[in-house]
């Protein structure tokens, strides 16, 4: 008998999703009784053995019924993606089209919406990636006079992601003043990758006789400073469902996610990781990404927008999580997330 027969394959199948559902160690009793395998007790009962010896069950205590080990998740989830017949929760596909009617929204919000839709169908944290900011194309810059000597600059890409941020002047201007400064940038900049720029600002903007001009000149400053922050950061990376935290994780476990989650290297990293492969991909057990994480998982797929910049979406939960219905869910977030961006 081969190590993993179509037998052992259903009754490792049969155990895990049952110890999913009810969150106790699983007999032969009960699944003679729950799943029409057609098989004995003391069949079932020798299959469990084996399948204990070769790692992919364990038994918590004697006279105790078997839960899965690592090693068993990971062989159950890639037979579900393998069989692809998961099927997507009917609410949570209407939700996520709703967003497509709403057409007067950044790609920011949009992603963190579906997040935030991911979250409140899932019951898990969800987390979101958008396309790394140095990839994206510069439309414009605005400078907004806000109060005296504070200004708001506005810096909007092609892709539709809008990023703010207050600063403070030394001198006081009019809004025809800064008006004249956002001009002069995005005749210069618009079209351009915000890698480019920030690779062309601090050469080229000096050596132009324009910048003699002093607004201009400290403008120059202010907006070299934040193509050089927006560049080395992510322009949304976040989480939506923290109100879920305590039910399924430890404190330090909680730290440890928000701590991942707030540091924009290892978000970049993980993007890179699993933008090099199509799909959802499911981490059984995160010691991997995140040592102290090992009791979790994660579940997380790629979306486009409409210049074919990758960003993800996924969720962090349980080991134990109903990876049937999770994995569609994600997966059908991040298809719909394409579509939409591919055309706001």
């Amino acid at each position: 008998m081969n190590t993993m027969d179509e037998r052992r394959k259903k009754i490792l199948c049969a155990i895990i999703q049952s110890h999913i559902d009810l969150n106790i160690p699983i007999g032969s009793y009960f699944i003679t009784q729950k799943f029409p395998l057609d098989l004995s007790p003391a069949t079932i009962r020798n299959a469990m053995a084996k399948l204990e010896e070769l790692g992919y069950i364990t038994q918590p205590h004697t006279s105790a019924g078997r839960i899965p080990t690592e090693k068993g998740y990971k062989f159950y989830v890639n037979t579900l993606l393998e069989e692809q017949t998961l099927q997507v929760n009917s609410g949570l596909s209407y939700e996520l089209s709703a967003e497509a009617m709403i057409n007067d929204k950044d790609n920011s919000t949009i992603i963190k919406k579906a997040a935030e839709t991911l979250s409140l169908y899932s019951h898990y944290l969800a987390i979101a990636i958008p396309p790394k900011t140095e990839d994206m194309t510069l439309k414009h810059i605005k400078f907004i006079k806000y109060e005296e000597n504070k200004v708001l600059a506005v810096l909007v890409s092609e892709e539709g992601t809008v990023n703010n941020k207050f600063i403070e002047m030394e001198k006081i201007y009019t809004q025809k003043q800064l008006d004249m400064a956002s001009n002069y940038l995005n005749s210069k900049f618009h079209g351009q990758t915000i890698k480019s720029v920030r690779e062309k600002i601090a050469d080229q903007l000096y050596s132009d006789k324009i910048v003699r001009d002093q607004l201009i000149a400290n403008l120059v400053a202010l907006f070299k400073e934040i193509i050089m922050d927006e560049s080395s950061k992510l322009a949304f990376n976040g989480f939506s469902g923290a109100s879920n935290l305590p039910d399924f994780a430890s404190m330090k476990q909680i730290k440890e996610i928000l701590r991942a989650i707030e540091d924009k290297h290892f978000m970049l990293k993980l993007l890179h990781h699993i933008s090099s492969t199509q799909g959802t991909q499911v981490f059984v057990g995160m010691e991997n990404i995140i040592p102290s994480l090992k009791e979790l998982s994660m579940v997380i797929s790629t979306y486009k927008d409409k210049r074919y910049l990758s960003g993800a979406i996924g969720i962090i939960g349980p080991t134990r999580m109903n990876y049937k219905k999770l994995i569609p869910f994600v997966d059908h977030t991040a298809k719909v997330l394409t579509r939409i961006l591919s055309v706001n």
